[in-house]
C-alpha cells in the first residue's frame, strides 16, 4: 500500500468520525488544506497523486469544503506567484482562497487598479486573478453569494471597481492551476460516482419484490454492471488527470458524463425513494449537475482535445 492508498484510508476514516468538523479543524487535524504546500511553508509537500486521493474522498461524502479552489488551485497559483505568506495561510486553514482563470470573468486592469465582474466562482476569503497577462490578489468591491441548487458547492458573484491589486507574478501559470483544478474535480466525481454505485448495490441487495432481490433481475444487473465499467473507468481517468493538459481534458470529460450517469442510474435503482428529499441520491445528481459546467461543460473539454490529437487537420 502506497502513500495515496494510506491518506485515502485516513481521509476516509476522519470523515467518517468527524462529518461536521470544519476547514479549519481538517486542515489541523489531517492537513488536506496544505497537501500541496511545500514543507518550508507549513505543508505536506505533496503531490498530485496524494491530492487526487483526498479528492475523491471528498466527492464521496458531498464535502463543502473549499479543498478544490484553495488547496488545489489557490495553492498553485500561489506557488507560481511566490506568495509564501499566502502559503502559509492556506495550509494551516485560517485563510481560503478561490482563484479567477482568464475568461470567468469579464474584467479589466488599469494600472493597478481592477475593474469588473465575475458572475460565479467558487467561495473563498482571498482572490486571486489571471488578468492582462499577469497573476494579482484583489479584494472584492461587493460579493453576493447565491442560494445554489447544489448547496455543497457554495458560489459567489464578485464585483470589482477600480480594486487595489497585489501583483504576484506574471500569468503564464493559469494553464496548469486550470488543468490541476479539472484533475481535482474528475477526482471528486470519480469519487462521487463511486459512492452512487455503493449505494445502488446495497439498495439492489436488499429491496426485494416477488420474493427475492431487485438485483437478481436481469434489467438490474446490467445496469449495474455498466455502471461498474464507468465507475473503474472514471477512476482511471482521474489518477491519470494531472498528466498534461490532454489528461486533463479527457478527465473532464469523461468523469462529467460518468458521474451524471451513476447519479441518475443510482435514482433508478431506488425506484420512488431514490427521488424523496430524505434519501441522499438526489443531492449526488444535483452535485453531478453542477459540476458539469464548473470548468467548461464535457463537449468543452473535447474540443480542447480535439486541438491536440487533430494537429494535422
Amino acid at each position: 500500500m502506497g502513500l495515496p492508498d494510506e491518506l485515502r484510508d485516513a481521509v476516509r476514516a476522519y470523515l467518517a468520525g468527524r462529518p461536521g468538523a470544519s476547514w479549519q479543524e481538517s486542515a489541523r487535524e489531517v492537513g488536506i488544506a496544505g497537501l500541496l504546500v511545500p514543507q518550508e511553508h507549513g505543508g505536506a509537500g505533496c503531490g498530485p497523486a496524494e491530492m487526487a486521493a483526498v479528492a475523491g474522498e471528498l466527492g464521496r461524502v458531498l464535502s463543502p469544503h473549499p479543498f478544490l479552489q484553495s488547496a488545489v488551485m489557490a495553492v498553485t497559483a500561489a506557488r507560481a506567484g511566490g506568495a509564501g505568506e499566502l502559503l502559509s495561510a492556506l495550509a494551516d486553514g485560517s485563510a481560503t482562497a478561490t482563484v479567477v482563470l482568464p475568461g470567468d470573468g469579464d474584467l479589466r486592469l488599469e494600472g493597478d487598479l481592477l475593474t469588473g465582474d465575475v458572475a460565479y466562482a467558487p467561495a473563498g476569503e482571498v482572490v486571486l486573478v489571471y488578468v492582462a497577462g499577469l497573476l494579482v490578489e484583489a479584494v472584492p468591491t461587493r460579493r453576493e453569494p447565491y442560494v445554489t441548487m447544489d448547496e455543497s458547492r457554495p458560489l459567489q458573484r464578485l464585483a470589482f471597481h477600480q480594486a487595489p491589486v497585489r501583483r504576484l507574478g506574471d500569468g503564464g501559470s493559469w494553464t496548469r492551476v486550470r488543468d490541476l483544478g479539472i484533475a481535482a474535480l474528475a477526482a471528486e466525481q470519480a469519487g462521487g460516482a463511486r459512492r452512487c454505485l455503493e449505494m445502488a448495490v446495497e439498495h439492489a441487495r436488499t429491496r426485494r419484490q416477488f420474493g427475492r432481490p431487485i438485483g437478481s433481475f436481469q434489467a438490474i444487473k446490467h445496469k449495474l454492471a455498466d455502471l461498474l465499467l464507468l465507475v473503474e473507468s472514471a477512476h482511471s481517468a482521474a489518477e491519470a488527470a494531472a498528466r498534461d493538459e490532454v489528461s486533463a481534458a479527457i478527465a473532464g470529460s469523461y468523469c462529467t458524463e460518468a458521474y451524471l450517469a451513476a447519479a441518475g442510474e443510482n435514482i433508478q435503482v431506488h425506484g420512488g425513494i431514490g427521488i424523496t428529499w430524505d434519501h441522499p441520491a438526489h443531492r449526488y445528481l444535483k452535485r453531478a449537475t453542477s459540476d458539469a459546467q464548473l470548468f467548461g461543460p464535457p463537449q468543452a473539454h473535447r474540443t480542447r482535445l480535439a486541438a491536440h490529437v487533430f494537429t494535422d487537420a
